[in-house]
């Protein structure tokens, strides 16, 4: 498969949109929730607001990861032993930590100090995989 992703013109730029609109989804909607939980727009119901954003965020997350997998393929070999690969596959590690021990601990429910400080560590820990991201073309 990755021979065949290489070869073609269009497969692997059509590849790279697909990952990119999951990305988009995935940052995108965690982007107005953390932003939320870090107080800002109080105004905006939280419960509401998580209703809409974690679906989008999981299925932003579910596509990028589907494709980012795919892409890897066409060059597994370089991208382990990448230092930006490394490392955007440890972010996205804690990352997914990160959201486990906030749902975990309710902090939709609670949106207290905590919550706040998960929220803050969410924003930097995905602006650094997408930064690792492009950094793999780059590095």
């Amino acid at each position: 498969m990755g021979e065949a992703l290489r070869a073609s013109l269009w497969a692997y730029p059509a590849l790279e949109v697909v990952h990119i609109i999951g990305i988009a989804l995935l940052f995108g909607s965690l982007a107005v929730l953390d932003l939320r939980l870090a107080g800002l727009g109080r105004a905006l119901p939280l419960e509401a607001l998580a209703r809409l954003a974690l679906p989008a965020s999981l299925g932003g997350f579910l596509l990028a990861a589907a494709s980012g997998l795919v892409m890897f393929v066409t060059d597994a070999a370089g991208l382990l032993t990448h230092p930006a690969f490394q490392l955007k596959l440890a972010l996205i590690c804690a990352a997914g930590l990160n959201a486990a021990l906030f749902h975990a601990r309710g902090g939709l429910q609670k949106a207290d100090d905590t919550a706040f400080t998960q929220a803050v560590l969410s924003l930097a820990l995905w602006m650094g995989v997408i930064a690792c991201g492009r950094a793999i073309a780059y590095v």
